[in-house]
């Protein structure tokens, strides 16, 4: 019986990096092979991760073909992510898809049908999901430490399109265009890139409530800023769906909105200081009691990912245990992301 799944990367930029260095917190998965059309990087991965010559590959289908490898984290940019998911849909390898899955609504359907038809594990990089804060919280609302959870308003930004100079005033960076972030083709702007991540948790908050309709989510109040490449740098909307619950989102590039998200129930209020990485994993309850929460986790929080994922598979399943997300639920937020963005 198999108790240990081999996983393989395609695209080995610096997410990659740092998924690949969580699987020295894993007891049910190894990292057995990389691909890359960067030799560079090849060599660093091979190195640092201690990886036979045999399974480190330059071009991207030879990984696919390599029996070893049970499941492919694919790591390319935005726009590559539909082609590599069929890619290895029809190679039978089991996918985990970085965030966004996609970037378009053209082949979602047939995407939808490879994944089902095929019978092959899918789901989508949203890494935070799986860590033990997250697990609190959720834990907290379904035992009604706040009551029903009606409303809730989630941050994600940075700054890094302005500076100061040598006089203390503000300037917008020049942007470049060939830059991922900035660029439109790569599936570049602040909401795919971070917004994602405001409403990945709205959905989940907002599921725990009662079952949701993605396609009747409303999206109100949408303040869109679009950079001089023509992508989104800055980003706010409110989130109706179809059980009443609401959420405000806003993410940029522009300022630094912050981390915080704060959920608001019929009985009290949950703060999260920062749900998106592991440290420092500080939740604060205000209602029936008041407390702060300080939640122990490893400081790569891609082991959580990864080990959940890993055991998912283990178990036959073809779409991770929850809080993670399947094909149904990626393809839900792609839809509400366009609508944030049209």
């Amino acid at each position: 019986m198999q108790n240990n799944i081999n996983w393989g990367i395609i695209g080995l930029g610096n997410v990659a990096l740092e998924f690949a260095d969580a699987f020295k917190c894993s007891n049910n998965s190894k990292l057995k092979g990389i691909s890359s059309h960067n030799s560079d990087k090849i060599k660093l991965f091979q190195e640092k991760f201690n990886i036979k010559k045999n399974c480190c590959f330059d071009n991207y289908e030879d990984l696919l073909k390599c029996k070893d490898i049970d499941i492919i984290y694919i790591a390319l940019p935005n726009s590559m992510h539909q082609e590599w998911i069929i890619k290895c849909i029809k190679s039978k390898k089991k996918v985990l898809v970085e965030k966004p899955a996609f970037m378009n609504l053209r082949e979602l359907d047939y995407t939808r049908k490879e994944v089902v038809n095929n019978k092959v594990f899918f789901s989508e990089g949203f890494m935070y999901r799986y860590s033990p804060q997250i697990i609190k919280v959720i834990d907290l609302i379904k035992n009604n430490s706040i009551g029903t959870p009606k409303m809730m308003m989630s941050n994600f930004g940075v700054n890094i399109l302005t500076k100061k100079n040598i006089f203390g005033f503000t300037k917008r960076k020049k942007i470049n265009k060939q830059n991922r972030l900035y660029n439109k083709d790569l599936g570049g702007g602040a909401v795919l890139d971070l917004g994602c991540y405001t409403v990945s948790l709205s959905i989940l908050i907002a599921s725990i409530v009662s079952e949701i309709k993605y396609d009747k989510t409303q999206i109100l109040n949408k303040n869109i800023e679009i950079g001089s490449s023509g992508v989104d740098i800055e980003a706010k909307a409110k989130l109706v769906f179809d059980n009443g619950f609401e959420s405000l989102v806003h993410t940029s590039f522009l300022k630094d909105v912050g981390t915080e998200t704060i959920i608001n129930g019929t009985d009290g209020i949950i703060k999260i200081k920062d749900p998106w990485r592991s440290e420092p994993a500080i939740i604060t309850l205000e209602g029936k009691i008041k407390k702060e929460i300080e939640v122990e986790t490893n400081k790569n929080i891609f082991s959580y990912e990864i080990n959940a994922i890993s055991k998912s598979i283990l178990e036959g399943r073809l779409s991770p245990n929850f809080p993670g997300v399947d094909i149904d639920e990626s393809i839900g937020l792609i839809k509400i992301l366009h609508k944030w963005l049209n």
